[in-house]
């Protein structure tokens, strides 16, 4: 099933599916691929790179990511960009705050904790969201580091505003972030190849 994300620029699409937890993704990614990109599911060549980032062979000049999480997996694709994409299912977190001290920007964790507390979960999971959605469309996934960039709120939502010179410039990055369903937080990252 398509996934409507009007706000996205036309070389970006996005596609929803059931997944059960524990089962494999990868197939479930490739049949919506196929489809996306008419060709069939078997011939779409999905080899990792030395950091285990998933990289689509053909057509040339297409990137794809995905995340799952709860029951559901979202699936990104994008044309003449690097992207990353990632999913989390709204759940209390009760070390939130705690694991923000230790794993984000310290600027972060002073907004995060600023916040009323009924704001501070769903804040701290956009922010992971975002966060993890960089890092996956550079390569790297959580590994690089989350302290290593860092995100600020205003009305339109977050954006990048610092980060460390192997992701570019802050100004590179674009971010989309969405409430694919009821439940669910998403955030789709990318910048220009």
């Amino acid at each position: 099933m398509p996934l409507s994300a009007p706000s996205l620029p036309g070389h970006l699409r996005l596609g929803w599916r059931p997944h059960r937890h524990g089962t494999p993704a990868e197939p479930l990614v490739r049949d919506w691929l196929a489809g996306e990109l008419g060709t069939g599911a078997a011939a779409l060549a999905l080899p990792r790179d030395p950091h285990g980032r998933p990289r689509l062979q053909a057509p040339a000049g297409f990137d794809v990511s995905w995340s799952h999480s709860g029951e559901h997996l979202l699936v990104a694709l994008g044309e003449g960009v690097e992207l990353g994409v990632d999913l989390e299912r709204l759940r209390p977190r009760p070390r939130a705050l705690d694991l923000a001290r230790r794993f984000f920007h310290p600027r972060e964790a002073a907004w995060l904790q600023a916040l009323p507390e009924p704001d501070r979960a769903s804040a701290f999971v956009r922010l992971w969201c975002a966060k993890e959605a960089v890092l996956k469309a550079h390569g790297r996934g959580l590994a690089f580091g989350l302290h290593r960039l860092e995100f600020a709120a205003d009305a339109d939502g977050l954006r990048l505003v610092a980060c460390a010179p192997e992701l570019g410039a802050p100004a590179d990055w674009s971010l989309h972030e969405s409430a694919p369903r009821p439940g669910y937080v998403a955030a789709l990252a990318w910048r220009p190849r």
